[in-house]
């Protein structure tokens, strides 16, 4: 086990991963970020007139500087592993220096370091998320009505799909199983823990947001976590941070689209997002953020349009100017997992897909988990989604894509112009 390292090299990648897991767990970004609801209800209270004003916890950052710097100096070599790591010290280093700024311009300037924005290129190094979204806004908004009339209603109460998930949790996890618990402060309206998810008291779902959570929440957050937690080389592959943020969104949203959950109006959101961090990057404020997704929400609730507004501005500057880029990475990822999906199904070997559920990667990383794999490093994901443990349709359904992207769409089109004319 591990011949592609020797003990004494092993022991230091090992401990180098421990200090750099302790130097991250000391800075949490979305905790460090999260607004209290009081926040949405004075706003709210104020006739959506007096923008909010929160007060963010400050971070000491020394004492993670002080474990990366340590890490540092254990990592020595040029393999896929040790560059792994050091790029895991290095955005943890950035991920102190946004933190230290929050509440101030210079926060975006550390945001789009650690997560890009719409105009960062993606995929082919040409195209850019801002691309993908206004195109989605332009074709999906085509259909706003008919699509309407298409989507589920939403009449399940937070505690309505607790019940569900809970009944449905053990058949994928068994005794593993996440908790679900129901709070009021959560971004959107679900969000996953290490082992829960929680579900908006105040939100209403459809059968499909309960997939959507499902695919999304569970089966890929909360399930590459658990494997990552197992690996016992380097149970650093349990841990969410900036650096791995793009990929692990765009496997959570890819599970949505290849589980048939993703709907139009949820992927407007996403395409909403997008729009509203460049908006709010080129000067937009809290109330026109907020204006802006009352005008595109489907719901007539004004606290959906505030969370929307809220995730673009928070550890930013409400007033405009500095926005938190994060919300970029959902289509970025999605473009990039999409893209690697596709370029790996040509190699007949499912183990490269897989091979994105041993932990908490970017996609940036599987070069190092491959080898660590070789090496008999790193154990086989455990838990994994039902399109990922059975790749039929999957496997199906990219090679039919791949080959589907090689014709020239212009040509086709032109062969109805007579009839969409």
């Amino acid at each position: 086990m591990g011949a592609l390292f020797s003990e004494t090299e092993l022991g230091r990648l090992k401990e180098a991963a421990a200090l750099l897991l302790a130097a991250e767990d000391r800075l949490p970004v979305l905790r460090t970020l999260t607004w209290d609801r009081s926040h949405a209800e004075a706003f709210l209270a104020s006739g959506c007139k007096t923008p909010p004003a929160p007060v963010y916890p400050r971070i000491d950052p020394a004492p993670s500087l002080e474990r990366i710097a340590a890490a540092r100096a254990l990592i020595q070599g040029g393999t896929p592993v040790h560059r792994w790591l050091m790029r895991f010290a290095s955005i943890t280093e950035e991920t102190a220096a946004l933190l230290a700024s929050v509440g101030t311009s210079a926060f975006y300037e550390h945001s789009r370091a650690l997560y890009g924005s719409p105009t960062t290129p993606i995929a082919d190094g040409k195209r850019t998320a801002l691309e993908l979204a206004k195109r989605l806004d332009a074709l999906l908004s085509d259909f706003d009505d008919s699509g309407r009339k298409l989507e589920p209603p939403e009449t399940l109460s937070a505690e309505d799909l607790k019940r569900k998930l809970e009944a449905a949790l053990p058949i994928h996890f068994g005794a593993s199983a996440p908790r679900i618990e129901i709070s009021k402060n959560v971004s959107g309206k679900a969000a996953a823990g290490r082992d829960y998810v929680k579900l908006r008291a105040d939100a209403t779902f459809s059968d499909l947001d309960e997939t959507q959570i499902l695919q999304h929440e569970a089966l890929v957050h909360i399930a590459t976590g658990k494997n990552g937690q197992a690996q016992a080389h380097f149970p650093i592959l349990a841990e969410s941070y900036p650096g791995n943020a793009r990929t692990q969104e765009g496997l959570a949203v890819f599970a949505e689209f290849i589980s048939g959950a993703l709907d139009p109006s949820r992927f407007k959101r996403l395409a909403d997002r997008v729009i509203a961090i460049e908006m709010a990057a080129e000067g937009a404020g809290f109330i026109e953020l907020f204006n802006f997704f009352r005008e595109r929400s489907a719901s007539d609730a004004p606290i959906e349009a505030f969370e929307s507004a809220r995730r673009v501005v928070r550890g930013g500057v409400v007033s405009g100017g500095a926005p938190f880029t994060k919300d970029s990475v959902y289509l970025q990822g999605l473009l990039e997992v999409h893209n690697y999906l596709r370029t790996a199904v040509r190699t007949g070997d499912a183990g490269y897909i897989r091979l994105l559920f041993v932990g908490k990667i970017d996609l940036e990383d599987l070069e190092a988990m491959k080898m660590l794999r070789d090496a008999g490093l790193l154990s086989a994901p455990r838990f994994l989604p039902p399109w990922a443990t059975d790749l039929r349709y999957l496997l199906s359904y990219l090679a039919y894509s791949t080959f589907l992207n090689e014709i020239n769409l212009g040509d086709v089109a032109a062969k109805y112009d007579p009839l969409f004319r």
